[in-house]
């Protein structure tokens, strides 16, 4: 039988802290939330390995090194309101909201959106809240956000989503381009948006966010 437990002090400790992830709420987070329930049952025993675990319907959780250096990225505080997009089975969202004020979740798939909401009430992960909806819409009802975190992968950044950041207001996310896919942030001030690579990184793209197909004669 697995030692979660363990595993999950492995995972901090081996894939973690090596790459460079020195904020210590993002390091209590990832020991405090079981990884292991949010991936599918039979999976359960490399919850914690230092891969990506397919969740199903094209979806992946992300690396757990890759998680937390987006984390780092993000720089969330206690008091930030959080934007995240496409959260599947919430494991994410468990975490972000241990280290900010509030999360507000958008989730393409229903049957997920469902089931990150059930688990985060288990939880009693109360300051989280996942709805199904259209991510690339994001969530102006509750805009400005101080930190729009994407859980996965875009290869198109919907005009207008960056217009719901809060001046000095963070988006993060891993941009995949002609088979470059790098984590990259960016910064509202004002009207401008500014952009800086950060590290590389992989990811499902999420739905909603693939580029149109290019028009052939």
């Amino acid at each position: 039988m697995t030692d979660f437990a363990a595993a999950r002090e492995a995972m901090v400790d081996c894939q973690v802290r090596p790459a460079d992830v020195t904020r210590y709420a993002i390091i209590e987070a990832m020991l405090w939330a079981p990884r292991e329930n949010f991936v599918p049952r039979h999976k359960r025993p490399v919850a914690y390995a230092g891969t990506e675990i397919d969740l199903g319907e094209g979806r992946v959780m992300l690396e757990p090194r890759v998680l937390a250096k987006m984390l780092e990225t993000a720089a969330i505080l206690p008091g930030d309101l959080v934007l995240e997009i496409g959260p599947a089975t919430g494991y994410s969202t468990a975490l972000i909201a241990r280290m900010a004020e509030a999360v507000v979740a958008v989730e393409p798939d229903e049957t997920f959106a469902k089931q990150a909401q059930e688990l985060l009430a288990g939880l009693e992960v109360h300051n989280a809240v996942v709805s199904q909806g259209d991510p690339a819409k994001g969530d102006a009802d509750h805009a400005p956000f101080d930190v729009i975190f994407f859980n996965g992968a875009v290869e198109t950044l919907p005009d207008g989503l960056t217009d719901q950041l809060r001046d000095g207001g963070r988006l993060v996310a891993i941009f995949a381009d002609n088979g470059v896919s790098q984590c990259r942030l960016l910064v509202r001030s004002g009207n401008a948006v500014s952009e800086r690579y950060m590290f590389d990184a992989t990811g499902a793209i999420l739905p909603g966010f693939e580029r149109p197909p290019a028009f052939v004669f």
